[in-house]
């Protein structure tokens, strides 16, 4: 039996056909139907129902669509057909590849269902949704199914149109998605989609990037050898898997760079495309959607199309740019960098399904998945670096600014975005609070650290002083405390019996008693002597400027090891054209106000 939405539309047509003979043929098709569907009840091929639906119909069948064609009138439906819903390649049964059950063949169906709902003999020429819903709706078959296949299939479909609100209808006019689809097909992958892939892919990663971009180098030698943080994409036709191409090629270019080792290997982040082939297929639907709209802006494609389907054409261009871009977030997921400890010497971090509506730049989402995961810092700490003294620095105290910088660049430590520039802010932060001391100078083999032309602790150091060369070290707190106050060494003490010798002045001596002293030998070892008269040493001479830091650290400390008081006065004395006395002399005394020294020392302007 029919299933009473098939009698429904045969009754619509028979009324409006006026002539036997076309009525003969309407009985003819009916006809037909019930012999294929009586034939077909055995066959595993078609779905067993109890009742004889719309969407059944046999149109695969030549016999019957030519009949079906013959009583529309319009036989150049017959591509429509094809194309949408029976051919072999046609879209509804791409729909319905992964069908099963109920749901078999459901896109054919509801395409089919359109055709009749929408041909000949009505009023208005459109199926609305409740039309399909009960041709086709069974126990078995959920309604808002129906309603999606038909969505599906006029998004699909080259012939399928949608009307209204619910309303669908097949048309002999394609739509402008099969002009899009021949010009897709028509793109030239070398001079067209490579091109617009490579330029889509650089201005993502370009747009508002944070860390320098290479995109898509050839060799190696084209990747800078640089200090800082760099972001290199990979070419999007060399897709990242676990022993393919890409990977070995990051890392090598990590490791050398041409012929030579590379000096910063941590320094370079790589991104690379997942496998597939997504991306190039929304880039080819942008690019087949934006020469359509030009086609049409000039003209070139004729009136022959809707006014819906010519207005829908410029938001379909950007909804396709949009889903290319889309995609570049998608695809690119892998990112490698290097790790000594990992195998193959790259660490690589799956970044998993992205878009660009996440509020972040496509650098900025590399950047927070490499913070994530601890390897990426925007700072760092005296405890950090302190926790990471390396051993062999250990006993010394002191690390060398070009082993400490390297080791920011090589992996050992975390990366930093500007290792030079925020290296050098941190020490003379640390060097400012005592957390660690700045030398310059090159101690010698087993020194203790005196023999440091300069030495900054716990005072304000130029950042031009921090320079990442060697004879510059990073000291220990408590190598640079024992380095500005040595302690005293005691004294050793003398055997009982023995009196320690103390200087007294002796009286000028005559030329008689001189003559004496020539004749007499002076005694191996003098009785010490008698009296304990206190004596003066005055210390007196020109020192130069850049010698003040050691006699502080050398001098000093020994004269205050003795037990006298230590008196020490200072005199400067420089020339300066009259303009800038004033000025000099108002940050001296502010200098000996900031030590304590305001009342001590006077300062005072001499004309010549």
């Amino acid at each position: 039996p029919f299933h009473p939405a098939t009698l429904s539309v045969f009754q619509r047509k028979w009324r409006a056909l006026p002539q036997f003979q076309q009525t003969r043929g309407a009985l003819a098709m009916l006809a037909q139907w019930v012999s294929w569907a009586a034939r077909a009840r055995g066959s595993r091929a078609v779905r067993t129902e109890p009742l004889i639906t719309l969407g059944s119909a046999p149109l695969h069948d030549p016999g019957f669509r030519a009949v079906v064609l013959g009583q529309l009138g319009e036989a150049r439906l017959d591509a429509a057909i094809e194309a949408d819903l029976t051919g072999p390649t046609a879209h509804a049964a791409a729909l319905d590849a992964d069908a099963k059950g109920p749901l078999r063949d459901l896109h054919r169906r509801v395409g089919t269902a359109i055709l009749f709902e929408s041909s000949g003999g009505q009023v208005e020429k459109v199926a609305h949704l409740p039309e399909l819903r009960f041709a086709l709706g069974e126990p078995d078959v959920d309604t808002t199914t129906i309603d999606n296949a038909a969505a599906d299939l006029e998004a699909r479909g080259f012939f399928v149109r949608k009307t209204g609100e619910d309303g669908f209808h097949i048309h002999h006019q394609a739509t402008l998605k099969k002009v899009v689809s021949d010009r897709r097909a028509s793109l030239d992958e070398h001079a067209e989609v490579r091109p617009a892939v490579a330029k889509l892919v650089k201005a993502e990663f370009e747009r508002g990037a944070s860390l320098p971009v290479a995109c898509f180098p050839e060799e190696g030698a084209d990747v800078q050898d640089s200090a800082h943080l760099s972001l290199v994409v990979l070419d999007p036709w060399n897709d990242w898997a676990s022993d393919g191409l890409a990977r070995e090629q990051a890392a090598r270019w990590t490791r050398t760079r041409g012929a030579s080792p590379r000096l910063y290997p941590g320094a370079l982040v790589w991104c690379a495309k997942k496998p597939g082939r997504e991306l190039r297929d929304k880039t080819e639907q942008w690019l087949a959607w934006t020469r359509v709209e030009r086609e049409l802006r000039d003209g070139t494609l004729g009136t022959d199309f809707d006014k819906a389907d010519r207005k829908e054409v410029r938001s379909k261009t950007k909804e396709a740019k949009d889903a290319a871009e889309e995609e570049v977030w998608a695809s690119y997921r892998f990112v490698a960098l290097s790790d000594s400890k990992t195998e193959g010497g790259l660490k690589v971090i799956d970044l998993g399904a992205g878009h660009a509506s996440a509020g972040l730049t496509l650098c900025g989402r590399v950047v927070a998945a490499l913070k994530s995961e601890a390897l990426l810092n925007e700072s760092v700490g005296a405890g950090y670096i302190d926790r990471h003294w390396p051993p062999a620095f250990k006993e010394s105290g002191a690390w060398p600014l070009t082993s400490l910088r390297q080791s920011f660049l090589n992996g050992s430590l975390t990366r930093l975005a500007d290792p030079d520039a925020e290296l050098r802010k941190k020490i003379v932060e640390f060097v400012a609070k005592g957390d660690f001391g700045l030398a310059s100078g090159e101690p010698a083999s087993g020194a203790k650290g005196d023999e440091y032309e300069r030495l900054w602790f716990r005072e304000h150091v130029a950042p031009d002083e921090v320079a990442f060369e060697p004879r510059v070290y990073l000291l220990k707190r408590a190598t640079a405390e024992q380095l500005r106050t040595p302690s005293s060494r005691p004294e050793p003490k003398q055997p009982l019996g023995e009196t320690e010798l103390q200087l007294t002045p002796e009286p000028e001596a005559g030329p008689a008693a001189r003559d004496a002293a020539v004749r007499e030998p002076t005694p191996a070892r003098e009785a010490p002597f008698a009296t304990h008269s206190p004596v003066t040493l005055r210390i007196r001479g020109k020192v130069p400027s850049e010698s003040w830091n050691r006699v502080g650290m050398k001098l000093v400390p020994r004269l205050r090891s003795a037990d006298s008081a230590l008196d020490v006065s200072v005199e400067f004395a420089v020339r300066v054209n009259s303009a800038a006395a004033g000025p000099l002399e108002a940050e001296v005394k502010q200098a000996l106000d900031d030590l304590g020294l305001g009342n001590a020392v006077t300062v005072r302007k001499e004309t010549d």
